[in-house]
């Protein structure tokens, strides 16, 4: 009985870890997307003359560096 209970975690170990790669290039793409949006929003902002252009560029590239390292960190902590 035991042993079914250890197959049983150790398959869905595997299961969960095999959504890691798919997941952590998702947030890759996410952060490439938010990038882009956030590269437009900044542009536009500068190009109206608003004042908050760095508060606003600065909030994006956050954003987007955010993402990225979720991503690396999640992918070397669980040794995907």
């Amino acid at each position: 009985m035991a042993q079914d209970g250890i197959a049983g975690i150790n398959e869905a170990n595997q299961k969960v870890r095999s959504y890691f790669d798919a997941g952590t290039q998702l947030m890759y793409a996410v952060g490439a997307l938010l990038g882009l949006i956030g590269a437009v929003k900044v542009y536009q902002k500068w190009n109206a003359g608003d004042q908050d252009t760095g508060k606003v560029a600065a909030a994006w590239f956050g954003s987007c560096v955010f993402l990225v390292v979720v991503a690396t960190v999640i992918k070397s902590f669980f040794g995907v």
